[in-house]
């Protein structure tokens, strides 16, 4: 099964043909929502909106725990989340997309689901699944979406948004900038399931001497969220059956 990650509107994007809703018990507490279940193709999907149905739960308050795990529960193995950066990179334009080969943590709180007694830890040199980078770059390029194949995601804990000194700062070490998509990528390892992101861009964050308008920012999102429902509709019935990646073997080793 395929859980697509998304925002308010996951459910009306016609992904799915019958689709019923499941409502997920977790040891972690409440999902964010209820999770869709159908089939897109041949292909059965798992349609999540991260921030709720109506977009009640801002990033510092998501149970990504309960998300990613809630998602496992169902069956699912690879994970493709869509969201919305800021660029730290002039070449990174609004309206681009980018796949995302590595991260950054700028992140105040601790993401593992291994407190204790047992302890893992996880490699994460390479965090964001090949198999599915490689579906993504193909169907950019066969749609003709102008995107970038690799970059370097950096989040920060939010809601808020950077200050000028901050992004500044953030330009050395990054591409784009967002809130979400790194609790899940580690989460998603530790359960071993593959995880790729469809990064949207929206603005150039602060370091551009313009602050972050967020009106401009969902009048661009309004229009990166049509190449978005093109990318899920065509990388979907690409992605093959059979896993490839090591993402499935990420606790093999890992446990002290």
């Amino acid at each position: 099964m395929i859980g697509i990650i998304g925002g308010t509107g996951i459910y009306e994007l016609g992904l799915v043909e019958d689709g019923k809703f499941v409502d997920v018990k977790t040891p972690y507490g409440k999902p964010s929502d209820k999770i869709m279940i159908g089939f897109y193709k041949d292909k059965k999907l798992a349609l999540f909106p991260r921030h709720g149905a109506k977009h009640t739960i801002p990033p510092h308050k998501l149970n990504n725990h309960a998300n990613i795990y809630a998602l496992k529960k169902l069956g699912v193995d690879r994970i493709l989340a869509t969201a919305a950066v800021g660029s730290l990179n002039p070449e990174y334009k609004p309206k681009d997309f980018v796949f995302p080969d590595q991260f950054i943590d700028f992140g105040k709180d601790v993401i593992t689901y291994y407190n204790g007694p047992e302890v893992f830890h996880i490699s994460a040199a390479d965090p964001f699944c090949p198999q599915l980078r490689k579906a993504l770059i193909e169907t950019a390029k066969k749609l003709k979406i102008r995107f970038h194949e690799r970059g370097v995601y950096l989040r920060i804990q939010g809601p808020r948004f950077s200050t000028r000194a901050e992004s500044k700062m953030f330009r050395n070490f990054a591409d784009i900038i967002g809130m979400t998509s790194v609790p899940e990528a580690i989460l998603a390892r530790e359960q071993a399931i593959c995880y790729a992101i469809i990064a949207a861009i929206t603005d150039y964050d602060v370091w551009a001497e313009k602050p972050v308008d967020v009106q401009e920012v969902k009048n661009v999102m309004k229009l990166n969220a049509i190449n978005v429902e093109k990318i899920l509709k065509n990388v979907i019935p690409r992605i093959p059956d059979e896993r490839t990646c090591d993402c499935k073997n990420a606790l093999v080793g890992a446990k002290i």
